[in-house]
């Protein structure tokens, strides 16, 4: 058996507030996100299949990663709905439509681990999620890792 890693490397720009932190990330600010999905499994081994020898075809990784993060999150203002500043959020909402309600405080951390999740649940049976990268600068990630996670 021989497994493969393949990686796939996505950018989004997205906007967040991070509601009662004690810093300057508290305000509504903007990043452009590089997010690097990184696949495992075993290369098909069938000289019939059109996608023989792939663990999985880059096309169907970038497919899949556009539709089921980018079209939600790229140039989307990301709000917690537990947001004190609900009347704020209201308004904005009226203006645009590309506000991303969340269960959680937007953090790179938080954010990673629900791509994590929204991957997973959409991948094929033969194909694991081995790790994420998300950067929010060039200098600043949070990752998240399959063989960390509670069994």
């Amino acid at each position: 058996m021989n497994r493969v890693r393949v990686t796939r490397v996505f950018h989004f720009e997205a906007a967040h507030a991070l509601y009662g932190y004690d810093g300057k990330c508290r305000h509504i600010h903007g990043h452009g996100y590089e997010l690097h999905v990184t696949l495992m499994g075993e290369p098909l081994q069938d000289p019939s299949h059109p996608k023989q020898g792939m663990v999985m075809d880059f096309g169907d990784i970038k497919q899949c990663i556009q539709q089921h993060i980018i079209e939600q999150f790229d140039h989307a203002l990301l709000l917690c709905k537990h947001t004190p500043f609900i009347e704020l959020a209201d308004a904005l909402q009226q203006h645009t439509d590309r506000i991303v309600w969340l269960d959680y405080t937007p953090t790179c951390e938080n954010l990673v681990i629900d791509f994590a999740r929204r991957i997973q649940s959409v991948l094929p049976a033969h194909v694991q999620l081995h790790h994420l990268t998300l950067y929010e600068t060039p200098s600043s990630y949070a990752s998240w890792y399959a063989e960390d996670q509670p069994a």
